[in-house]
Protein backbone atom coordinates (compact mmCIF):
# COMPACT_ATOMS: atom_id res chain seq x y z
CA UNK A 1 0.00 0.00 0.00
CA UNK A 2 1.49 3.37 -1.06
CA UNK A 3 1.72 6.69 1.82
CA UNK A 4 -1.59 8.47 0.28
CA UNK A 5 -3.51 5.38 0.21
CA UNK A 6 -2.31 4.57 4.07
CA UNK A 7 -3.30 8.19 4.99
CA UNK A 8 -6.43 8.02 2.96
CA UNK A 9 -7.85 5.14 4.57
CA UNK A 10 -6.33 4.69 8.31
CA UNK A 11 -6.81 8.25 9.19
CA UNK A 12 -4.35 9.90 11.22
CA UNK A 13 -4.50 7.71 13.90
CA UNK A 14 -3.97 4.41 11.45
CA UNK A 15 -0.76 6.35 10.77
CA UNK A 16 0.67 6.29 14.02
CA UNK A 17 -0.23 3.53 14.95
CA UNK A 18 1.53 1.71 11.97
CA UNK A 19 4.49 3.89 12.42
CA UNK A 20 4.40 5.48 8.57
CA UNK A 21 4.89 8.94 10.64
CA UNK A 22 7.66 10.57 10.98
CA UNK A 23 9.33 10.39 14.33
CA UNK A 24 8.27 13.64 16.45
CA UNK A 25 11.02 14.00 19.32
CA UNK A 26 10.12 16.22 22.52
CA UNK A 27 12.81 18.82 23.35
CA UNK A 28 14.12 18.78 26.94
CA UNK A 29 13.76 21.66 28.63
CA UNK A 30 17.09 23.72 30.03
CA UNK A 31 17.38 24.83 33.16
CA UNK A 32 20.63 27.28 33.85
CA UNK A 33 21.52 28.95 37.10
CA UNK A 34 23.10 32.48 36.67
CA UNK A 35 25.31 33.86 39.13
CA UNK A 36 26.17 38.07 39.32
CA UNK A 37 28.42 39.82 40.68
CA UNK A 38 25.85 42.47 41.71
CA UNK A 39 22.92 43.49 44.30
CA UNK A 40 19.06 43.37 43.12
CA UNK A 41 18.88 46.95 44.10
CA UNK A 42 21.35 47.92 41.13
CA UNK A 43 18.50 47.90 38.83
CA UNK A 44 21.01 48.94 35.94
CA UNK A 45 23.40 46.10 36.80
CA UNK A 46 21.55 43.23 37.86
CA UNK A 47 18.86 43.79 35.79
CA UNK A 48 20.73 43.41 32.67
CA UNK A 49 21.07 39.95 33.95
CA UNK A 50 17.16 40.00 34.11
CA UNK A 51 16.37 41.44 30.91
CA UNK A 52 18.92 38.44 29.22
CA UNK A 53 17.32 35.89 31.03
CA UNK A 54 14.02 36.97 29.94
CA UNK A 55 15.24 37.28 26.23
CA UNK A 56 16.69 33.88 26.48
CA UNK A 57 13.51 32.20 27.77
CA UNK A 58 11.08 34.46 25.28
CA UNK A 59 13.22 33.29 22.01
CA UNK A 60 13.27 29.73 23.31
CA UNK A 61 9.38 30.02 23.88
CA UNK A 62 10.22 28.83 27.65
CA UNK A 63 12.21 25.48 27.03
CA UNK A 64 15.24 27.65 28.12
CA UNK A 65 15.20 28.63 31.72
CA UNK A 66 17.68 30.89 33.30
CA UNK A 67 17.44 31.91 37.04
CA UNK A 68 18.97 35.09 38.10
CA UNK A 69 20.75 35.18 41.48
CA UNK A 70 21.98 38.24 43.03
CA UNK A 71 25.51 38.46 44.93
CA UNK A 72 25.69 36.09 47.58
CA UNK A 73 23.07 33.90 46.98
CA UNK A 74 24.55 31.12 45.26
CA UNK A 75 28.03 32.41 45.89
CA UNK A 76 30.16 35.81 46.87
CA UNK A 77 30.20 38.81 44.90
CA UNK A 78 34.25 38.14 43.80
CA UNK A 79 33.50 34.41 43.76
CA UNK A 80 31.66 33.97 40.32
CA UNK A 81 34.73 33.25 38.12
CA UNK A 82 35.32 30.15 40.18
CA UNK A 83 32.38 29.37 40.13
CA UNK A 84 31.87 28.85 36.31
CA UNK A 85 35.21 27.32 35.86
CA UNK A 86 34.09 24.88 38.59
CA UNK A 87 30.77 24.35 37.14
CA UNK A 88 29.12 24.77 39.77
CA UNK A 89 26.47 27.45 37.72
CA UNK A 90 26.78 27.70 34.09
CA UNK A 91 27.17 31.01 34.18
CA UNK A 92 27.52 34.08 35.70
CA UNK A 93 27.36 38.32 35.13
CA UNK A 94 30.39 40.07 35.76
CA UNK A 95 32.77 42.84 35.33
CA UNK A 96 35.98 41.01 34.68
CA UNK A 97 37.88 43.42 36.04
CA UNK A 98 37.18 42.20 39.66
CA UNK A 99 39.70 39.44 39.31
CA UNK A 100 42.85 41.19 38.27
CA UNK A 101 44.24 39.28 41.34
CA UNK A 102 44.01 35.95 39.49
CA UNK A 103 45.75 37.63 35.82
CA UNK A 104 45.89 41.06 35.24
CA UNK A 105 44.49 40.05 31.54
CA UNK A 106 40.75 39.86 33.12
CA UNK A 107 41.39 43.87 33.25
CA UNK A 108 41.74 44.60 29.37
CA UNK A 109 38.32 42.83 28.85
CA UNK A 110 36.53 45.48 31.16
CA UNK A 111 38.19 48.68 31.33
CA UNK A 112 41.80 50.44 32.18
CA UNK A 113 42.87 53.70 32.92
CA UNK A 114 42.60 55.30 29.95
CA UNK A 115 41.34 52.76 27.87
CA UNK A 116 38.73 53.35 25.29
CA UNK A 117 35.39 54.95 25.34
CA UNK A 118 32.08 52.52 25.27
CA UNK A 119 32.00 52.76 21.53
CA UNK A 120 35.74 51.42 20.95
CA UNK A 121 35.39 49.26 23.32
CA UNK A 122 32.60 47.81 21.62
CA UNK A 123 34.21 48.39 18.34
CA UNK A 124 37.27 46.39 19.44
CA UNK A 125 35.25 43.29 20.79
CA UNK A 126 32.68 42.66 17.82
CA UNK A 127 34.96 44.13 14.72
CA UNK A 128 38.86 44.02 16.17
CA UNK A 129 40.54 41.50 17.76
CA UNK A 130 38.95 42.12 21.40
CA UNK A 131 36.70 39.02 21.16
CA UNK A 132 38.76 36.66 19.55
CA UNK A 133 41.89 37.71 21.86
CA UNK A 134 39.67 37.57 25.13
CA UNK A 135 38.04 33.95 24.78
CA UNK A 136 41.94 32.80 23.87
CA UNK A 137 42.41 33.77 27.31
CA UNK A 138 39.13 32.97 29.10
CA UNK A 139 39.70 29.87 27.98
CA UNK A 140 42.38 28.69 30.44
CA UNK A 141 39.68 28.85 33.20
CA UNK A 142 36.59 26.91 30.95
CA UNK A 143 35.05 30.14 30.20
CA UNK A 144 33.41 31.18 27.04
CA UNK A 145 32.30 34.91 27.25
CA UNK A 146 30.03 37.84 25.96
CA UNK A 147 30.32 41.33 26.17
CA UNK A 148 26.73 42.23 28.15
CA UNK A 149 26.80 45.84 28.46
CA UNK A 150 28.52 48.80 29.03
CA UNK A 151 28.20 51.52 31.45
CA UNK A 152 29.66 54.55 29.38
CA UNK A 153 32.38 56.69 30.95
CA UNK A 154 31.88 57.23 34.96
CA UNK A 155 32.73 59.27 37.77
CA UNK A 156 35.12 59.37 39.57
CA UNK A 157 33.76 58.86 42.83
CA UNK A 158 33.17 59.87 46.42
CA UNK A 159 35.22 61.56 48.50
CA UNK A 160 34.62 62.69 52.48
CA UNK A 161 36.86 65.49 52.06
CA UNK A 162 38.02 67.83 48.94
CA UNK A 163 41.31 66.85 46.92
CA UNK A 164 42.76 70.31 45.80
CA UNK A 165 46.62 68.23 44.18
CA UNK A 166 47.93 64.89 43.86
CA UNK A 167 49.46 65.43 47.85
CA UNK A 168 46.25 65.18 49.03
CA UNK A 169 45.79 61.82 48.08
CA UNK A 170 48.60 60.61 50.14
CA UNK A 171 47.32 57.86 53.07
CA UNK A 172 43.49 58.23 51.58
CA UNK A 173 41.94 54.71 51.76
CA UNK A 174 39.50 54.88 48.51
CA UNK A 175 36.84 51.74 47.72
CA UNK A 176 38.73 51.08 44.25
CA UNK A 177 39.85 47.95 42.31
CA UNK A 178 42.03 46.54 39.18
CA UNK A 179 44.32 48.51 37.19
CA UNK A 180 43.11 52.05 39.02
CA UNK A 181 43.90 51.32 42.27
CA UNK A 182 47.58 50.46 41.02
CA UNK A 183 47.78 53.51 39.70
CA UNK A 184 46.60 54.99 42.88
CA UNK A 185 48.73 53.04 45.05
CA UNK A 186 51.84 55.08 43.17
CA UNK A 187 49.88 58.43 44.50
CA UNK A 188 50.00 57.61 47.38
CA UNK A 189 46.65 56.21 48.09
CA UNK A 190 45.40 52.83 49.84
CA UNK A 191 42.96 50.90 47.79
CA UNK A 192 40.21 48.95 48.61
CA UNK A 193 38.63 46.13 46.83
CA UNK A 194 34.70 46.27 48.45
CA UNK A 195 31.83 44.86 46.53
CA UNK A 196 29.06 47.38 45.64
CA UNK A 197 26.78 46.18 48.99
CA UNK A 198 29.13 46.92 51.16
CA UNK A 199 30.41 50.49 49.95
CA UNK A 200 27.89 52.54 52.01
CA UNK A 201 28.31 51.53 55.70
CA UNK A 202 32.09 51.52 55.16
CA UNK A 203 32.26 55.20 54.09
CA UNK A 204 29.83 55.48 56.94
CA UNK A 205 31.88 54.01 60.31
CA UNK A 206 35.19 55.77 58.10
CA UNK A 207 36.55 52.36 57.39
CA UNK A 208 37.42 53.90 53.94
CA UNK A 209 37.59 57.61 52.92
CA UNK A 210 36.45 57.56 49.38
CA UNK A 211 34.98 55.32 46.91
CA UNK A 212 34.16 54.71 43.37
CA UNK A 213 31.06 53.26 41.98
CA UNK A 214 29.88 53.99 38.75
CA UNK A 215 27.64 57.34 38.25
CA UNK A 216 24.95 59.05 39.11
CA UNK A 217 21.72 56.99 38.61
CA UNK A 218 23.48 54.07 40.67
CA UNK A 219 25.38 56.27 43.11
CA UNK A 220 22.07 58.06 43.90
CA UNK A 221 20.50 54.48 45.09
CA UNK A 222 23.74 53.56 47.26
CA UNK A 223 23.20 56.86 48.91
CA UNK A 224 27.12 57.69 49.25
CA UNK A 225 25.87 61.63 48.71
CA UNK A 226 24.81 61.10 52.55
CA UNK A 227 28.47 60.21 53.78
CA UNK A 228 30.88 61.62 51.63
CA UNK A 229 29.82 64.85 49.68
CA UNK A 230 32.48 65.85 46.72
CA UNK A 231 31.55 64.13 43.78
CA UNK A 232 34.95 63.94 41.56
CA UNK A 233 34.38 63.45 37.77
CA UNK A 234 36.09 62.32 35.36
CA UNK A 235 36.77 58.11 36.22
CA UNK A 236 39.94 57.94 34.31
CA UNK A 237 40.33 54.32 34.60
CA UNK A 238 36.96 53.44 33.42
CA UNK A 239 36.13 55.58 30.46
CA UNK A 240 33.84 52.65 29.51
CA UNK A 241 33.40 49.54 31.58
CA UNK A 242 31.84 46.54 29.97
CA UNK A 243 30.28 43.57 32.08
CA UNK A 244 30.39 40.13 30.91
CA UNK A 245 28.53 36.93 31.07
CA UNK A 246 30.93 34.21 31.41
CA UNK A 247 29.87 30.66 30.76
CA UNK A 248 31.13 27.67 31.39
CA UNK A 249 33.05 25.50 28.51
CA UNK A 250 31.23 22.17 28.69
CA UNK A 251 27.75 24.12 29.30
CA UNK A 252 28.14 26.13 26.36
CA UNK A 253 29.14 23.12 24.28
CA UNK A 254 26.39 20.76 25.19
CA UNK A 255 23.97 23.63 23.36
CA UNK A 256 22.29 23.12 20.15
CA UNK A 257 23.15 25.81 17.16
CA UNK A 258 19.57 26.92 17.67
CA UNK A 259 19.97 27.80 21.56
CA UNK A 260 24.03 28.68 21.13
CA UNK A 261 22.09 31.73 18.91
CA UNK A 262 19.47 32.28 21.27
CA UNK A 263 21.92 33.12 24.30
CA UNK A 264 24.09 35.04 21.42
CA UNK A 265 21.46 37.38 20.81
CA UNK A 266 19.76 37.38 23.95
CA UNK A 267 23.43 38.91 25.23
CA UNK A 268 23.85 41.65 22.65
CA UNK A 269 20.58 42.82 23.99
CA UNK A 270 21.32 43.38 27.65
CA UNK A 271 24.41 44.74 25.85
CA UNK A 272 22.65 47.48 24.43
CA UNK A 273 20.19 47.97 26.79
CA UNK A 274 22.59 48.15 30.07
CA UNK A 275 23.74 51.49 28.23
CA UNK A 276 20.63 53.05 27.11
CA UNK A 277 19.54 52.84 30.45
CA UNK A 278 22.74 54.80 32.09
CA UNK A 279 22.41 57.49 29.21
CA UNK A 280 18.98 57.92 29.71
CA UNK A 281 19.17 57.93 33.55
CA UNK A 282 22.26 59.35 35.01
CA UNK A 283 21.46 62.74 33.63
CA UNK A 284 18.40 63.36 35.69
CA UNK A 285 20.07 61.34 38.82
CA UNK A 286 22.98 64.07 38.34
CA UNK A 287 20.65 67.28 38.83
CA UNK A 288 18.80 65.89 42.07
CA UNK A 289 22.31 64.65 43.56
CA UNK A 290 23.80 68.28 43.10
CA UNK A 291 20.12 69.51 44.95
CA UNK A 292 20.45 67.21 47.56
CA UNK A 293 24.05 68.46 48.41
CA UNK A 294 26.49 67.00 45.99
CA UNK A 295 29.23 69.10 45.57
CA UNK A 296 30.81 68.42 41.67
CA UNK A 297 34.33 68.86 41.79
CA UNK A 298 36.89 67.59 38.19
CA UNK A 299 40.29 66.11 39.71
CA UNK A 300 43.38 68.50 39.82
CA UNK A 301 45.11 68.55 36.45
CA UNK A 302 48.75 67.59 38.26
CA UNK A 303 46.21 64.34 39.31
CA UNK A 304 45.40 63.16 36.00
CA UNK A 305 48.36 64.00 34.70
CA UNK A 306 50.18 61.83 37.06
CA UNK A 307 47.88 59.17 36.68
CA UNK A 308 48.01 58.61 32.88
CA UNK A 309 52.16 58.51 33.43
CA UNK A 310 51.42 56.20 35.94
CA UNK A 311 49.33 53.78 34.19
CA UNK A 312 51.62 53.59 30.76
CA UNK A 313 54.63 52.48 33.26
CA UNK A 314 52.12 50.26 34.63
CA UNK A 315 51.55 48.41 31.21
CA UNK A 316 54.80 48.31 30.27
CA UNK A 317 55.93 46.47 33.84
CA UNK A 318 52.82 44.08 33.12
CA UNK A 319 53.62 43.20 29.99
CA UNK A 320 56.93 42.64 30.60
CA UNK A 321 56.06 39.70 33.01
CA UNK A 322 52.44 38.75 32.04
CA UNK A 323 52.69 37.35 28.32
CA UNK A 324 48.78 37.05 27.78
CA UNK A 325 48.64 41.10 29.08
CA UNK A 326 51.08 41.71 26.09
CA UNK A 327 50.01 40.28 23.66
CA UNK A 328 46.29 41.93 24.45
CA UNK A 329 47.42 45.41 25.34
CA UNK A 330 49.38 45.88 22.30
CA UNK A 331 46.30 44.86 20.19
CA UNK A 332 44.19 47.05 22.33
CA UNK A 333 46.74 49.92 22.68
CA UNK A 334 46.84 49.63 18.56
CA UNK A 335 43.11 49.59 18.23
CA UNK A 336 43.01 53.00 20.99
CA UNK A 337 45.48 55.38 19.08
CA UNK A 338 43.36 54.76 15.44
CA UNK A 339 39.99 55.55 17.45
CA UNK A 340 41.75 58.33 18.84
CA UNK A 341 42.51 59.67 15.80
CA UNK A 342 39.30 59.25 14.53
CA UNK A 343 36.93 60.70 17.36
CA UNK A 344 39.31 63.76 17.48
CA UNK A 345 37.52 64.89 14.30
CA UNK A 346 34.07 63.36 14.67
CA UNK A 347 32.83 63.00 18.14
CA UNK A 348 35.24 65.00 19.97
CA UNK A 349 34.51 68.37 18.23
CA UNK A 350 31.20 67.66 17.97
CA UNK A 351 30.68 67.00 21.44
CA UNK A 352 32.64 69.83 22.44
CA UNK A 353 30.79 72.43 20.40
CA UNK A 354 27.36 70.97 21.66
CA UNK A 355 28.28 71.36 25.29
CA UNK A 356 29.34 74.76 24.94
CA UNK A 357 25.71 75.61 23.45
CA UNK A 358 23.02 77.18 25.20
CA UNK A 359 19.98 74.44 24.33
Amino acid sequence: MDRRSLIKNAGIAGVLAAGAAPAVHAQAAIRWRLASSFPKSLDTLFGGAETFAKAVRTMSGGKFEISTHAAGELMPAFGVVDGVQQGSVEMAQTAPYYFFGKDETFTLGCAIPFGLNSRQLTAWMYEGNGLKLMREFYAKYNIVNFPGGNTGAQMGGWFRKEVKSVKDLKGLKFRIGGFAGKVMERMGVVPQNIPGGEIYTSLEKGTIDAAEWVGPYDDQKLGFVKVAPFYYYPGFWEGSAQLDFFINQKAWDSLSAENKGIVEAACSQAHVDIQAKYDARNPLALKQLVASGAKLRPFPTDMMNEAFKHSMAIYQETSAKNESFKKIYADLSKFRADQNLWFRFTEGTFDRFMQAQKL
